[in-house]
């Protein structure tokens, strides 16, 4: 850290750093069982703030950090909530790393299986990749899945980690 005239400045020379959670849960409302999801996914305590879906070549998959409570965080969700009793509920997560970039994309869907949940993602982040030019070199697909109770949701989201908001 470097201090000019008593202000704090950060330089990080570090990658691009992001971590992948999921969550599914039950409330007694459908705001209720959102947040309950968030919680179980560990980012139930900021505020998010979806974005578009690019990384940085060389981006670091880390595990999520613990974060500040009420910090603004940037990050890529899938999500989906059903109050309909069976209903087969999914949100999947798609990563592709390519050499000099990356890309993400977001899928949900009510009985789907989850395998088409997860090849419908595949698919798009494969598309979005071919649009570039980029070749893939690696793909990583974060799937979860709920079965409806009475009030269900489930969430997967990329996060994009950075100092300000990490404990």
């Amino acid at each position: 850290m470097l201090f000019i005239n008593n202000i704090q400045f950060k330089f990080s020379s570090d990658k691009m750093k992001v971590a992948i959670v999921s969550g599914k849960a039950e409330g007694p409302t459908k705001l209720n069982s959102f947040d309950n999801a968030l919680i179980e996914a560990g980012i139930g305590d900021v505020n998010l703030i979806k974005v578009s879906s690019m990384l940085e070549e060389n981006t670091s998959l880390e595990l999520l950090p613990k974060l500040k409570a009420g910090a603004m965080v940037n990050c890529v969700l899938a999500t989906v909530t059903s109050n309909k009793e069976g209903d087969f509920i999914s949100s999947a997560i798609a990563i592709a790393i390519g050499n000099n970039l990356g890309c993400v994309v977001e899928n949900s869907a009510v009985n789907k299986s989850s395998e088409k949940v997860k090849k419908d993602a595949e698919d798009m982040v494969k598309y979005m990749m071919d649009r570039r030019d980029e070749n893939i070199n690696e793909i990583i697909i974060e799937e979860v899945n709920h079965t409806v109770e009475d009030i269900g949701t489930v969430v997967a989201s990329l996060v994009y980690l950075n100092d300000d908001i990490v404990v």
